[in-house]
């Protein structure tokens, strides 16, 4: 059971939210222009993200020079992720993904290197990094919905609506659980971070970036978050569960909006 215990926590992501700003980008894309590249896309996404927790550890455990059971169990399943992973974006470009779907993903990979670099120095809780990965697979929308035959533009416009989400999510969870240990919090600076988002949501529908069912979700997260920082803090379960839902929220809102016909 111990040697189990310790296999999982190598190959499968000890945050559970993690999971669901990965997956969110991927499945707005698909709903937005679904295809069979954008599908391998949304494969590559998944098993890098399983990546991420054993290449953190071995990369981690070299720097420190460090060499035990742990470091090839973590080798073994980085070299497995990063196969699937391959042949996933392969995949996706034999079956057509075009070049500016690629390109998305080039341009997201400095918010991904950003991240890693505080994971394997164990510092990957903290508030930077967290933002840069999940802006980071808010890229994922994009370059799916491209694949599928989608405009940049559109593309532009679902990142962006992940990345506030993200925006969103994140520093609210964050105070949910200091609040949870009975820390000190400013509730004038979450509400700023929610106001943020939507002024930026906002500014995003106006340049025609944003769709409007996407801002109204946006906002409607931000009240909740607003209103829930002063209510008695929940199980952290509860507080995923409630994220899993909003983000859902969102990525339906934001799909319904983009592929309502025009007025």
């Amino acid at each position: 059971m111990v040697s189990e215990v310790r296999l999982r926590s190598v190959a499968v992501p000890a945050e559970h939210g993690g999971w669901s700003l990965t997956l969110e980008p991927v499945l707005l894309g698909l709903l937005v222009a679904p295809s069979l590249p954008g599908t391998l896309l949304g494969v590559a996404a998944l098993f890098a993200f399983l990546a991420r927790t054993p290449a953190k550890i071995l990369v981690g455990d070299r720097l420190r020079e460090l060499r035990h059971r742990r470091s090839e169990a973590a080798t073994r399943f980085v070299v497995l992720y990063g196969v699937v992973t391959g042949l996933a974006l392969v995949g996706a470009a034999v079956a057509g993904a075009p070049p500016q779907a690629w390109w998305v993903l080039v341009a997201a990979a400095p918010l991904f290197a950003v991240q890693f670099t505080f994971d394997v120095r164990a510092r990957g809780r903290r508030l930077l990094p967290e933002l840069a990965g999940t802006v980071g697979a808010g890229a994922f929308a994009a370059a799916v919905a491209v694949a599928g035959g989608a405009s940049v533009v559109v593309g532009a416009g679902l990142w962006t609506v992940m990345a506030l989400r993200s925006l969103a999510a994140i520093p609210f969870v964050r105070v949910q659980l200091r609040r949870a240990k009975a820390k000190h919090v400013s509730l004038a600076h979450a509400d700023g971070v929610q106001a943020a988002v939507v002024a930026a949501a906002a500014l995003g529908w106006q340049v025609g970036f944003v769709p409007v069912a996407g801002l109204a979700a946006l906002a409607a997260l931000a009240v909740f978050h607003v209103v829930a920082v002063r209510l008695p803090v929940p199980a952290t379960p509860i507080i995923g569960a409630q994220q899993v839902v909003g983000g859902l929220t969102v990525v339906f809102a934001t799909a319904l909006g983009v592929l309502a016909p025009p007025n």
